[in-house]
């Protein structure tokens, strides 16, 4: 592989994981004059924008040709009612999830995000093994214990936060995380069952996430209407968007599909590489521009732990080279 695709790769997923909870984070704590804008909304905004991404890629994949995309859209998911219906569970899951990460990130500053969303590694493995009869080597397990401490680590309390101010963030501090656990939960299992459902089946990628985005969207929309109902008849369903918004949107929309486009470019090094520096981003962004948060050293120990374990859990053991003959 050229070492110009290896770089861009590794580019491509730093920017699209750090941009999008600094975004997300920025956003949502940006003081404004009007409402604010709702998360429920900005989630159906994202699905929408990914059906029509996803559109414009099978549009390409047919030659660009009207007919052609109309005869797959039909035979692929007006035809298959059934095959498209496996797609409404993983989807309500992502719903749910994607709901979840603007809680986390109203409550939790992005380095804490950053490093507690790696416990998305070790339900993936869990739902993996569960779910796909996938066998781990004895670093993958090692891997998910030096995960689980190093998060252990980044939540515990810290004495430098004078009382006052950690009365007044308890609460918050517990939602965010709650939020966060939860979120990695359902993206183990979503992740798992999109797989499963992936290697069942012959329809292309772009295809299943049009199918994932169409009930992503009515979720939503649900949701919109359950949670935010009387805020959408008296202020609009896009009250207080604003460019920042747009962006937070179009990255949590376009992220997965760039990462799906780039990520056959990625070993499990390069990507290990992408988290480490994302985490060490939002570190550094986080404290000196959002200013929302006070490294410790026990955080940077939680957070070593949790990158160690990031390469770790990549890690593949060569074979032992057989001995050459005489």
């Amino acid at each position: 592989m050229p070492v110009n695709l290896k770089f861009l790769s590794l580019g491509v997923l730093v920017f699209q994981t750090t941009s999008l909870v600094l975004t997300m984070r920025f956003s949502r704590t940006l003081k404004e004059d009007g409402p604010r804008y709702l998360a429920s909304s900005a989630v159906v905004a994202a699905e929408l924008l990914k059906i029509g991404a996803c559109v414009l890629l099978v549009f390409k994949d047919t030659g660009c040709s009207l007919t052609a995309l109309n005869t797959v859209l039909h035979d692929e998911i007006v035809n298959k009612p059934m095959e498209s219906l496996k797609l409404a569970v993983p989807a309500g899951i992502y719903t749910l999830q994607n709901n979840l990460l603007y809680v986390a990130l109203s409550n939790l500053d992005a380095a804490t995000y950053q490093v507690t969303y790696q416990l998305k590694i070790l339900t993936t493995a869990l739902f993996s093994v569960s779910m796909l009869g996938k066998r781990l080597n004895i670093y993958q397990w090692l891997s998910l214990v030096i995960l689980m401490t190093g998060v252990a680590f980044v939540q515990w309390p810290s004495d430098s936060v004078d009382s006052a101010q950690k009365d007044l963030s308890t609460g918050s501090q517990f939602v965010g995380l709650a939020a966060v656990l939860t979120a990695c939960f359902s993206s183990g299992f979503a992740g798992v069952y999109f797989e499963k459902i992936l290697k069942e089946t012959k329809q292309s990628v772009w295809i299943r996430n049009i199918q994932l985005g169409l009930f992503g969207a009515v979720f939503g929309l649900m949701g919109v209407y359950v949670y935010d109902g009387e805020r959408v008849q008296e202020h609009g369903m896009f009250q207080g968007y604003s460019a920042l918004t747009w962006a937070v949107v179009s990255l949590q929309a376009l992220g997965g599909l760039v990462i799906a486009a780039v990520i056959k470019y990625a070993d499990n090094i390069l990507k290990g590489f992408a988290t480490s520096l994302s985490i060490i981003l939002s570190t550094l962004i986080s404290y000196f521009w959002l200013q929302d948060f006070v490294p410790t050293s026990v955080f940077f120990f939680g957070a070593v732990l949790v990158i160690a374990a990031t390469f770790l859990y990549g890690y593949e053991a060569k074979p032992a080279a057989n001995p050459s003959k005489a």
